[in-house]
Formats: structure tokens, C-alpha cells, sequence
């Protein structure tokens, strides 16, 4: 195979799997909107619904660098799978698959750290629907069992988080979702607060965007603030590509850049039920697919 056929085979493996996903997605269509968890930090405040499976994947880079020593991650894989056992209630299974380099004046060291991060186990069970005011509303829980990780990865306490996720739609092209909570973990017996807000906007049915702030407020050491923006792209109703880039208000991060993939399967009695739905529907509003 030649240098060329080589550096275009990622390209030609990503079409070929758009052409054969979309295609599956186009024989069962529906038109319920893909409502995905990422690519922002801001948990959405819906469940994917009964029998179905989402798979939410991507690749992040992430740098931060003080008095000459630079320290970045390389995060190859940011999994998350969600299944609804319920129309309100999901099951969360998530991984990461992280690379850490450490540069001294530009030399890179040799101690590299690599492997799987702790598993995200969870659930998201849905609360409230949106109505006037009210905002759409959604808890989220984690645990981070400390056996899942690598050597290099492995906490030494299990981490434990929780949110409180929110939405409001602004128009019929835009909305703000934020999310509120805490989190326990890192090794630290400090309980810290976290926080989310983001707006997004629809350009057209397929094209998106998002820009966001978050952080954590640790009860005895200082806040993290960061932010971060990008796009998205629904190539058809069950695969949404993004892309985004962000960095740190505080000491922390100085540049974050990523892109991945969310796909969503659907049971054949989930679509005879989503067709028979749009049959007594005359009107479905198609929430932003940023959040």
C-alpha cells in the first residue's frame, strides 16, 4: 500500500461507515431529534427513550504548560454508551483511553502514562418536561469504580458525581441548557461544586453550534473556570459528527481541542411506536441537537 492509500485510509474508513449507518438509519426513518451528551461538558436534560442504544465517541487533545514543563493528554476514545430501560430512565456505561506526555523545555520525558481511565457507571432518569417557563429537567448520577483503571489511572478513593440537568428553549432555532451538582473523587477528600451553561444555535436542520461555560468550585481550594465552543453536524437522523475547541479562564488548560461521533440505534418496536406517535402528532418541534 503506498504513503498516499495510507494517510487517506482513516478518511475512507469514516466515509464508508457514515454511507453504511446512514443508510440502515434511512431504512428505519423517524424523525425524532438526535439529543446527545456531547460534544459540551452540559449533560442533556432528556433520555434517549425505551430500547434505545447510543453510542457517543470521540478524541480529544488538551495542553497545559508552566515554568518550562508542558503536560499534555491524549484522550483516544471518550466512549459512552447509553441504553433507555424506560421512556424516563437511562443506563450509562462510559471510558476513556488516555495518553499523558510530559515536555521539560521541549524535550519529552520518557515517562509516559497510558491506559484506561476509571469506568463511568450511571443513570439519567428524566423529571420534568418542559412547559412555559418550567424548564425541561433530568438528575444524572456516576460512580468511578477505582478497580476499572490502569495502573497509571487508578484513583485512590472511587469517585462519585452528581447533576441536575436543566433546558429552555429560546426560539425555535436556539436554547440554553446548564446543569448544577457535585462531585467526590481525584484523590481528594474535598467535595467540590460544579457547574455548567451553554447556548446553542441551529444554522439549518443539519447544521449546529455551541458555546459554553464550566467549572468546579472545590470547598477548599481554588475554582476552575473553562470554556469552550463548536459545531455539529447531522449527517442523518441517528449520526451526528462534531467538532470543538476551548481553553481555561484559571491556570489549568491552555488549549483543548476535539472531535467525534454520536449513533443512535433504535429497536424495531421503538420505531413501530415512534411511527404510530407522529400518526396522532400533528406538530413535533425539533429541539437544537447541541443540548
Amino acid at each position: 500500500m503506498s504513503m498516499q492509500s495510507t494517510k487517506n485510509l482513516p478518511i475512507l474508513i469514516l466515509a464508508f461507515l457514515t454511507f453504511t449507518l446512514c443508510s440502515f438509519s434511512q431504512e428505519n426513518e423517524i424523525s425524532d431529534p438526535l439529543v446527545t451528551d456531547r460534544p459540551d461538558a452540559t449533560e442533556a436534560s432528556s433520555t434517549v427513550g425505551k430500547n434505545v442504544l447510543q453510542f457517543e465517541t470521540g478524541g480529544l487533545y488538551e495542553s497545559f504548560e508552566a515554568n518550562n514543563i508542558k503536560s499534555e493528554n491524549y484522550t483516544y476514545n471518550t466512549m459512552l454508551i447509553r441504553y433507555g430501560i424506560l421512556d424516563n430512565l437511562e443506563l450509562r456505561l462510559g471510558w476513556d483511553f488516555v495518553e499523558g506526555v510530559t515536555k521539560v523545555n521541549g524535550n519529552k520525558l520518557d515517562n509516559v502514562t497510558s491506559g484506561l481511565s476509571p469506568l463511568l457507571l450511571g443513570v439519567k432518569i428524566d423529571i420534568a418536561e418542559e412547559n412555559g417557563a418550567m424548564p425541561e429537567i433530568a438528575v444524572i448520577g456516576h460512580v468511578f469504580p477505582i478497580f476499572s483503571a490502569s495502573e497509571d489511572y487508578r484513583p485512590e478513593t472511587t469517585g462519585v458525581d452528581f447533576r441536575f440537568s436543566f433546558a429552555h428553549t429560546l426560539s425555535e432555532n436556539s436554547s440554553i441548557g446548564y446543569n448544577i451538582g457535585a462531585e467526590w473523587g481525584n484523590d481528594s477528600p474535598e467535595t467540590a461544586a460544579i457547574y455548567t451553561l451553554a447556548y446553542g444555535y441551529s444554522f439549518t436542520d443539519r447544521w449546529g453550534m455551541y458555546a459554553e461555560v464550566y467549572g468546579d468550585l472545590p470547598e477548599d481550594s481554588s475554582a476552575n473556570h473553562f470554556w469552550d465552543a463548536g459545531f455539529t453536524y447531522l449527517v442523518c437522523d441517528d449520526l451526528q459528527l462534531d467538532t470543538y475547541f476551548g481553553t481555561s479562564f484559571t491556570e489549568g488548560q491552555d488549549i483543548l481541542i476535539g472531535a467525534g461521533l454520536s449513533y443512535r440505534v433504535k429497536s424495531n418496536q421503538t420505531i413501530i411506536e415512534t411511527i404510530n406517535n407522529e400518526k396522532t402528532n400533528t406538530h413535533t418541534f425539533n429541539r437544537n441537537p447541541v443540548i
